[in-house]
């Protein structure tokens, strides 16, 4: 079984809640608006982490990331981008669709396809929460996800 954090919408800020609540997990993707590195940097001292680039992300640094990635967990294919419109339309071969962008945070099953937006876990926008999420993987287990909404 693997554990997976996820996490988007830093715009430049981890807070050290959203950094306790990722210890222990297996790996961590971004789902893009990381707004600096040093978000990244810090990201993989608590475990291993893959990022796209959001719509903001700019510079040399964010240049060199993705728009989007595929990984295989526990023989499930993850998709990783910024903006869910993004998406072709539909895409059912991945088992869990990861974007960020709204800010509000999502779980949903459409088609057999997971679909979770973690919420944003940077700077407080509007009545929306800072929250991060989690994917839990197994072999021969439908994935399972939950969220975490941050006490700020």
């Amino acid at each position: 079984m693997t554990v997976i954090g996820l996490i988007s919408d830093t715009h430049g800020l981890l807070r050290p809640q959203a950094a306790a609540a990722l210890r222990g997990v297996s790996c961590i993707l971004h789902a893009g608006d990381i707004g600096k590195p040093e978000v990244l940097s810090a990201l993989s001292q608590i475990a291993p982490v893959r990022a796209v680039r959001g719509n903001n992300d700019r510079g040399g640094w964010a240049n060199r990331l993705p728009l989007r990635i595929t990984m295989m967990f526990a023989g499930h294919a993850v998709h990783v981008l910024h903006i869910l419109g993004e998406l072709a339309p539909g895409r059912n071969d991945f088992a869990v669709v990861v974007s960020g962008h709204s800010h509000k945070p999502l779980i949903e099953n459409r088609g057999g396809v997971l679909y979770i937006n973690p919420g944003s876990a940077g700077p407080k926008r509007f009545s929306l929460p800072v929250s991060i999420g989690f994917l839990r993987l197994a072999e021969d287990a439908a994935p399972e996800a939950w969220l975490k909404t941050l006490h700020v």
